[in-house]
């Protein structure tokens, strides 16, 4: 019988961990490893992505939608190298992925040696928590232990290196000896709870405000039923971070949807006209769209909930800081909280987000040539399917995501919230479907996304869909030919026209390339033939691409819009836009919508 290698160890321990999936592609820095995933009979399951990126970005999806901790493995050099940007999007955004990367042979470090990257430097910032290089056998199980521990206990991305030839030394397991540290498996998580004391200073706080706003973020993804009692209680109306979009259905009246730049007008109200703010889960970025500032003081009395100590006390000047869990912490706080009987203040809410819906599907009947982006979202909604696992890419259609898709209980949606990297919503949705294939999945993908990232993982795609019981996952692709929401930002914050040497992009046939894989192809041109696109795609029980030719003067532009910002865009204009005379047509049709949203332009 053959002696247990190290790669063997590290196989056997991760699926010791549950681990059932690892995202990757192969190189020589981790043949040991591969020669080792072939003896254990592929367990557990290697998910060959079309490059180290996309496996980082689908360990990260994976975890996001699965609440596991997600796994990639990539090569030394090059391989490393590649997983960075992904690691950073799981990073940022607060998701446990651990990285398995390999390394030169030992004999070769410091000799300027192939592939030989310093690892250690290069995952330094992104794997800041955890990252280690294991240079004997007897470092493990220990070191892979504490980087799925560490990764899971503080939501990030630890690493594990690994040179080539260790990977090859039989394992020996560290002895009860000095120096030596043995490990274990087992973790169980807390779900803190803050004094009574503090509880009694926030709920003062609260208490005392007769237009109370609340503000949830995926930290608050666990806490939806102590989330509508709160609420109630209060009078207050709700509005969530991009990041907890699926926190609370947006059929609740009093649920605003999202907030900032790519957010709602009721959101933007609600922050603007409130007296009292609770902040649960979220570390939203953008200030400005929180409760503005009187005489340098903030003008409202705020309270923020969090599990990490560490994200308390950012963004606003919150009078108290609650360090807990979402749904214990507001168990315990609802007790404490006085019910509001003015119900003005909810009523006002509740009349703004009724008005926003008739603005957004006002907004959806206006024409555009050839097809309106927001008409194929406002079309969207009512036919997703129940339990759908949604990911959207970055770019102008994660506004139409963020603003007219209507998430339903039991729906999941995600996307790249804190880095904005281009390029993560085909390789989410496919982490996706390794965490739950029994669920449909969509990815709302830009053309610039899909020609970055998308067009090579639906080989992927293609590769492993027989693999799922429920097959359905759904590519959307909104075709414009441009990068569109740079254009739109050099519209509105610089003043400038578009630039065709960096916007423009060539034209590609997505629904012939996909249909090439085996997949279902469907391409729209007609305004008309989008609702039919969307029930012909979830009809099928295999992946399907759906390609919108969208206009790309459709502006997405927030309705909060600054004067600055709608000065410098129409300035842009004005300076020689190539595509002028279509943005300022449909610039004044989309604000005819909103001031009329009863009589489609």
């Amino acid at each position: 019988m053959s002696s247990t290698t190290v790669a063997d160890h590290v196989l056997t321990r991760l699926r010791q961990w549950g681990v059932t999936h690892v995202f990757g592609f192969a190189g020589d820095g981790i043949n040991g490893l591969l020669s080792a995933w072939g003896r254990a009979e592929d367990r557990p399951k290697f998910v060959q992505a079309r490059h180290e990126e996309m496996a980082a970005f689908e360990a990260c999806g994976y975890a996001k939608m699965s609440g596991r901790v997600g796994v990639c493995v990539a090569t030394s050099g090059p391989g490393a190298i590649h997983l960075l940007n992904g690691l950073y999007d799981a990073k940022l955004d607060h998701v446990p992925v651990v990285a398995i990367v390999g390394q030169t042979a030992r004999s070769a470090m410091g000799g300027a040696y192939q592939q030989e990257v310093d690892l250690l430097g290069l995952f330094k910032d992104v794997a800041g928590q955890y990252c280690q290089m294991v240079t004997v056998p007897e470092q493990l199980p220990n070191v892979l232990d504490r980087a799925m521990r560490i990764a899971a206990a503080r939501r990030t991305v630890t690493a594990v290196i690994i040179p080539s030839d260790v990977q090859e030394l039989e394992y020996t397991p560290p002895t009860h000896a000095f120096k030596m540290v043995p490990s274990s498996l087992d973790q169980t998580h807390a779900a803190p709870t803050p004094s009574t004391m503090d509880l009694q200073r926030a709920a003062d706080v609260l208490n005392s405000g007769s237009k109370v706003a609340i503000l949830a973020g995926q930290g608050a993804r666990g806490a939806a039923e102590q989330l509508e009692q709160v609420a109630d209680t209060l009078g207050a109306g709700v509005a969530k971070a991009l990041l907890g979009k699926d926190v609370l259905p947006d059929d609740l009246p009093w649920v605003t949807g999202s907030i900032g730049l790519l957010g709602t007008r009721p959101s933007y109200e609600l922050m603007m006209d409130c007296d009292t703010l609770l902040v649960v889960g979220s570390n939203f970025p953008y200030t400005q769209f929180l409760p503005p500032f009187t005489d340098g003081e903030p003008a409202v009395r705020a309270v923020q909930i969090d599990l990490d100590p560490t994200m308390l006390g950012l963004r606003y000047p919150f009078e108290v800081n609650l360090v807990g869990d979402a749904a214990t912490t507001l168990d315990a706080l609802l007790p404490l909280l006085t019910r509001q009987d003015d119900r003005s203040w909810r009523e006002k809410v509740e009349q703004d987000v009724h008005r926003w819906w008739q603005v957004m599907d006002a907004r959806g009947q206006v024409s555009a040539d050839p097809v309106n982006p927001e008409h194929v979202f406002a079309e969207l909604s009512p036919q997703l399917p129940e339990h759908v696992m949604m990911s959207a890419d970055s770019g102008s259609g994660t506004n139409w995501y963020a603003r007219h898709v209507k998430i339903r209980p039991g729906m999941r949606g995600t996307l790249s919230g804190t880095l904005a990297t281009m390029g993560c919503g085909v390789p989410y949705a496919i982490g996706a479907k390794f965490a739950h294939p029994d669920r449909p999945a969509l990815a709302m993908v830009g053309d610039g996304a899909m020609q970055m990232n998308g067009l090579a993982e639906l080989i992927t795609i293609a590769k492993y869909w027989q693999d799922w019981p429920d097959p359905r996952l759904v590519v959307a692709v909104l075709q414009n030919d441009d990068l569109n929401q740079v254009t739109w930002e050099m519209r509105a914050m610089e003043g400038s026209p578009q630039f065709l040497a960096s916007q423009q992009l060539p034209a590609v046939d997505y629904a012939a390339f996909a249909a090439s894989l085996g997949l279902h192809a469907i391409h729209v041109d007609d305004p008309d033939a989008v609702p039919a696109a969307w029930a012909e795609a979830w009809a099928q029980q295999r992946p399907c691409v759906v390609v919108f030719r969208t206009d790309p003067a459709v502006p997405p532009i927030p309705p909060h819009a600054t004067w600055d910002q709608i000065t410098k865009a129409a300035e842009s204009i004005i300076r020689g836009d190539s595509d002028r005379f279509d943005v300022f047509k449909e610039g004044v049709k989309s604000k005819l919508a909103e001031a009329l949203p009863g009589h489609p332009q």
